[in-house]
C-alpha cells in the first residue's frame, strides 16, 4: 500500500501563490504517474495536473494551464503543485493521487492511491 499526505494549503488573496506538497510513503516503489485533483463545494472532483513516472511529461487542465506547475522529486518521494495567480474560483480541497501501474498513456488512466486532501481558499 501507498499512503499520500498533502500539505501546503491555506488562505491566500487573489493573485497570490501557494505550493502544495504530497509526500508518499509505504511501498513507494509502486507509484508511477502522479496527479492533482480538486473538489469545490457542490461540485464534482476535477482533474488539475499530472506528471509522468520519469517527470519528463506533464499534463494540465485548461483552467490552470500557465498558472500551475506540477513537479516531482523522487529522492523525497514527493510531488509538488506550484500555484500562481490564484483566483477565487481555485478555492477547493486539493487531492494528490498516484497510479500503481505504469501506463504510457497515464493521462487517460485511473488512479490507485489518494490522499486526504488539503484546503485552499482564495479570497477576492
Amino acid at each position: 500500500q501507498v499512503q499520500l499526505v498533502e500539505s501546503g494549503g491555506g488562505l491566500v488573496q487573489a493573485g497570490g501563490s501557494l505550493r502544495l506538497s504530497c509526500a508518499a510513503s509505504g511501498r513507494t516503489g509502486r507509484t508511477y504517474a502522479m496527479g492533482w485533483f480538486r473538489q469545490a463545494p457542490g461540485k464534482e472532483r476535477e482533474f488539475i495536473a499530472a506528471i509522468s513516472w520519469s517527470g519528463g511529461s506533464t499534463y494540465y487542465a485548461d483552467s490552470v494551464k500557465g498558472r500551475f506547475t506540477i513537479s516531482r522529486e523522487d529522492a523525497k518521494n514527493t510531488v509538488y503543485l506550484q500555484m500562481n495567480s490564484l483566483k477565487p474560483e481555485d478555492t477547493a480541497v486539493y487531492y494528490c493521487a498516484a497510479q500503481g501501474v505504469y501506463y504510457s498513456d497515464y493521462a487517460l488512466r485511473e488512479y490507485d492511491y489518494w490522499g486526504q486532501g488539503t484546503q485552499v481558499t482564495v479570497s477576492s
